[in-house]
């Protein structure tokens, strides 16, 4: 075996993290030995019961040639932290533990994909939400920038297909498998988005999309990026959940301010009184990021 089957069974195992499997990384010295190691090591190294059982669990259930090679008849790449071509600015977060050990992958990452955008709104975005999700994330892709969203009703994939349309580059982040396309009405969606760019998950195939992997989703979403623009969001938007890990992971937060009486935009509004800079144009973003032609 090679040592990305383990990576690819430690992504498994629920309850390890980033903070143990660089635990487990430095006390075995390789996850192949973490891996392998017998039960009294395992404690040693700082697993916790629940952590250990559902590690013993995932050794004795996953066949992990057989799981990689289900990875490779989809066509889905695995990137761990050691590879060179993990994103960059990801990689970045290692500091603060949050950077995924393991991302699956569908498409291809390019150089360009290092000056990226997160663009995020609400999924009952209104036709005005619609309208400046569309105009900004096209103009800011032709720009060079490419756009990273999460493939969600509304805002989100209207970024995706305003970047497919201006012929830019463009990532969605999925929070499932890479062997379920969610929302399912965006299937078609997803296969452009293959070819302009990537879908990437944190999750292992055969995860569905459940409202917890939402958080850590949103949360690769932002580290992806330069910054994280809002669009379109109420109060209780995810969208803003983003913002909130940008600002953590020191990413520029714009927002796109809306009519004071529309609930669509109580959350972006109440993000630019707290100090987000604020969108009228691509340009207002490229002036930040130091990209202004």
């Amino acid at each position: 075996m090679n040592e990305r089957q383990y990576w690819v069974g430690f992504s498994l195992t629920k309850g390890v993290g980033p903070v143990r499997l660089r635990r487990l990384q430095e006390h075995f010295g390789s996850l192949r030995e973490a891996w392998t190691a017998e039960p009294e090591a395992l404690r040693r190294a700082g697993l916790d019961r629940r952590a250990l059982h559902s590690l013993l669990e995932t050794r004795r259930r996953v066949d992990l040639e057989a799981e990689l090679a289900r990875l490779d008849k989809l066509g889905i790449a695995v990137l761990t932290w050691e590879d060179e071509d993990y994103p960059p600015l990801l990689k970045q977060l290692r500091q603060i533990d949050q950077a995924p050990p393991v991302l699956y992958l569908r498409g291809s990452l390019s150089e360009r994909d290092e000056w990226a955008l997160a663009v995020v709104g609400t999924r009952s975005v209104s036709p005005y939400g619609r309208q400046v999700t569309y105009r900004l994330a096209r103009d800011l892709a032709a720009s060079g920038l490419t756009i990273v969203s999460g493939l969600a009703r509304g805002a989100d994939s209207e970024a995706h297909r305003a970047a497919l349309d201006a012929g830019g580059r463009t990532i969605a982040v999925l929070a499932c498998g890479l062997d379920i396309i969610y929302p399912p009405e965006h299937r078609q969606l997803a296969a452009r988005i293959v070819q302009q760019g990537a879908l990437m998950s944190t999750f292992p195939l055969g995860t569905k999309p459940q409202a917890t992997n939402f958080p850590p989703r949103n949360q690769v979403i932002s580290g992806l990026a330069r910054g994280v623009l809002v669009t379109e969001a109420g109060i209780k938007s995810g969208a803003l959940v983003t913002a909130g890990h940008a600002l953590e992971q020191g990413r520029e937060v714009f927002a796109v301010p809306g009519n004071i009486t529309a609930r669509g935009s109580e959350g972006t509004n109440r993000l630019i009184q707290d100090g987000a800079h604020p969108v009228l144009s691509a340009r207002d973003v490229l002036e930040v990021l130091n990209l202004e032609q």
